[in-house]
């Protein structure tokens, strides 16, 4: 039975509907609220689903927004601002997903839950809103991040009711959310367990690993052995203690247990479900944290419907409770929902903050600019130069840099190359590439790149990174191309120690122009400061897997190995 309560927010009330029970089609309810204005009367209604716990969304009334690095951001208040969009005269439902907070079933693995993909609940639980007394009909989906990832989901099952999606800092390409570059990435571990800034996921004895599921004792006993004889696994504590109590880290065992790609992947990747999707579709993200423009870039791509591509400003983190972009997406919604005609399909499909200049950019398609790719050189002193290197190995020694293990250093060791300072603005969008020759002493490590912009007094801001396990260099040579190279991720190949190898690093996609007098600085190391410029930004726990043994590494640079970046220079 509904539960309706009236909150007064100081600039209004706020009509309440606690606890309702909405059924899946096999039976299963899940959990939600409604809020609405106090008048009587149908509305149109925006969804909200995650396993984050509808009662933790409802702090977006009584918490002020925190930018990073407050201590009081929480990773998970993500399902948009309820005054305000109760104002809007919308109604926001905000659900549990199955198996989590007050819904029931179980969760079992990701982006899959009891066997019945996210997107069929989302399904029945958008028709179950638009039939209601208090719904118009008309639905449309708010919020960031996880519940970005649900919107694509709901939108590819094609509920009739759901008329258009606002999609906000989404994760799509879903092992690319957690290995980028084969490397594993433990942001999705805080968003599951609750760790580092993040409450995590509204867990209860429902959620599942898929693993254990699907695996004898005996089977999964001897995945688990030969996962721990991964160096970079056995060195840290928190994964030790992962994958030897599976049912304590559920879902985070499951991902731990899939460090490649493959069907465990793909089979709910959004970006793969795209092309069932027809209805309106804003893809927003801000720059700062690359694989997510990468995957809202090529999601982008593969849609057939009405589309906007929005890339905002660095920095990466938006505020928690989420209440950015609130006034695009009512804009996108009058004109979907609500039928008004406010222009919006008459501007440009792509939208795109550059940093440097602080412009934006508009297009009809990425990137927005004719790109030229052109090349830097890595040359002696620690110099980038459009000119390749001349001299052969014995005349251009090698770069290099040893690093021991994290266990017994708390020193990260970076290589740095910059280029003179520009004599004249110079703009870059797009995606670009790494090419570096080099030679290590072990069968694997991290290639870790970061590009910065210089400016004259030191103060510097991240451009764009760039991730790469040694093991994971294989190619696909039909999906790459100059500046946009592609690796699978199916398979690991052991580097053999002491050959020189040349690497090819994918640079996610970025916008900036480097104003005069400003430098592009590049840094090289095999695992990442915990606290620099960019760092601070970041949850505490949003760091990559270091690595687990020490490394020399050879980076070379002569006639023969014209180790360089290639950069997208717009025309």
């Amino acid at each position: 039975m509904d539960d309706i309560q009236l909150i007064d927010t100081g600039s209004g009330k706020i009509a309440v509907r606690k606890n309702l029970r909405i059924p899946m089609r096999d039976g299963v309810q899940l959990a939600a609220d409604a809020y609405q204005g106090v008048e009587d009367k149908p509305r149109p209604a925006l969804v909200a689903l995650s396993p984050y716990g509808k009662e933790l969304q409802a702090l977006a009334l009584t918490t002020p927004p925190q930018r990073r690095p407050s201590p009081m951001w929480d990773g998970c208040i993500e399902a948009g601002d309820i005054a305000r969009i109760v104002a809007e005269d919308y109604v926001h439902v905000i659900g549990d997903l199955r198996g989590s907070g007050h819904s029931g079933g179980d969760h079992i693995g990701n982006y899959n839950a009891g066997g019945v993909s996210l997107g069929q609940d989302a399904y029945d639980f958008i028709e179950w809103v638009a039939a209601q007394p208090w719904c118009d009909g008309n639905v449309g989906m708010v919020g960031i991040s996880y519940f970005g990832s649900m919107q694509v989901l709901a939108a590819a099952e094609r509920p009739p009711s759901l008329k258009a999606i606002f999609v906000s800092g989404g994760h799509y390409d879903f092992y690319e959310t957690t290995y980028h570059g084969g490397v594993m990435w433990f942001m999705p571990r805080a968003a599951r367990e609750g760790r580092g800034g993040d409450s995590g996921w509204a867990f209860t004895d429902r959620v599942k690993s898929r693993m254990v599921e699907s695996h004898t004792p005996a089977e999964l006993k001897q995945l688990v052995q030969k996962r721990l004889q991964d160096p970079d696994i056995a060195a840290w504590p928190n994964l030790v203690h992962a994958l030897n109590y599976p049912t304590n880290h559920e879902a985070w065992f499951d991902i731990v247990m899939n460090h490649l790609d493959g069907e465990w992947y793909e089979e709910r990747n959004p970006i793969t479900l795209a092309p069932n999707i027809d209805i309106p579709v804003w893809l927003q993200i801000d720059q700062g944290r690359g694989w997510t423009m990468d995957g809202t870039i090529e999601l982008f791509h593969a849609l057939k419907g009405p589309k906007k591509l929005d890339i905002g400003p660095y920095p990466p983190m938006q505020s928690r409770p989420f209440i950015e972009e609130h006034d695009k997406m009512f804009r996108w919604y009058d004109y979907w929902i609500k039928g008004i005609d406010n222009g919006i399909m008459d501007e440009p499909a792509v939208s795109v903050f550059v940093e440097g200049s602080r412009e934006v950019v508009t297009s009809a398609q990425w990137p927005p600019k004719d790109v030229g790719f052109t090349s830097l050189y890595l040359r002696p002193r620690g110099k980038l130069s459009t000119e390749p290197e001349l001299m052969g190995a014995e005349y251009a020694a090698p770069d290099g840099f040893y690093q021991a293990p994290l266990t017994v250093t708390d020193k990260v060791e970076i290589l740095s190359w910059s280029t003179p300072p520009f004599e004249e603005a110079t703009e870059m969008i797009g995606t670009g590439a790494a090419h570096l020759f080099v030679e290590i002493d072990q069968p694997d490590t991290n290639f870790i790149l970061r590009l910065w912009d210089e400016a004259p007094a030191g103060k510097r801001q991240l451009i764009t990174s760039g991730y790469l396990k040694a093991s994971h260099r294989e190619l696909d040579g039909e999906r790459s191309s100059e500046g946009d190279p592609y690796h699978p991720h199916t398979r690991s190949v052991p580097v053999e120690p002491g050959q020189v190898e040349e690497y090819v690093i994918r640079l996610y996609p970025f916008a900036n122009s480097f104003r005069p007098g400003h430098r592009l600085t590049l840094e090289l190391s095999n695992n990442e400061p915990l606290a620099d410029e960019h760092n601070a930004l970041l949850p505490p726990d949003a760091f990559h897997l270091p690595v687990g043994r020490p490394v020399t590494h050879k980076i070379f640079r002569d006639a023969a190995h014209p180790s360089r970046i290639v950069l997208p220079l717009t025309r």
